[in-house]
């Protein structure tokens, strides 16, 4: 009876296991769909014709810095009109391209907004 009660206990102990780490990896992976909504949307706010939606995502894009996302800033500071939105992409680009070892002029752009010389 006792080898019974035992089976049982380790039974119920392994099933509540089993459903935590479940849950755990359902929350998981909630969350990563969760942030890759967010880069997409952000990505895509860099490009909105409401200029406080595309500060938003200059910040936002700052603080991850990849290869993507300088050519993106890139492609940006060309179709940028606004100044300040300008020098503040050309700044976080600047930054991005010294975190990821690079330089501008490895990069292809050497005139500091982020756009190749003439």
């Amino acid at each position: 009876m006792r080898a019974l009660k035992g089976a049982i206990a380790t039974n119920r102990l392994l099933r509540t296991i089993g459903l935590t780490i479940a849950g755990a990896a359902a929350v998981s992976a909630l969350g990563v769909l969760l942030v890759r909504d967010q880069v997409h949307r952000h990505r895509r706010d860099l490009f909105s014709p409401r200029p406080l939606r595309r500060l938003a995502a200059l910040t936002n894009i700052g603080r991850h810095p990849d290869v993507e996302n300088a050519h993106l800033l890139r492609d940006f500071l060309s179709w940028e009109s606004e100044p300040m939105l300008r020098r503040r992409a050309a700044s976080i680009l600047g930054r991005m391209e010294r975190s990821l070892g690079g330089s501008k002029e490895d990069a292809g752009g050497g005139n500091g907004d982020g756009r190749a010389s003439q």
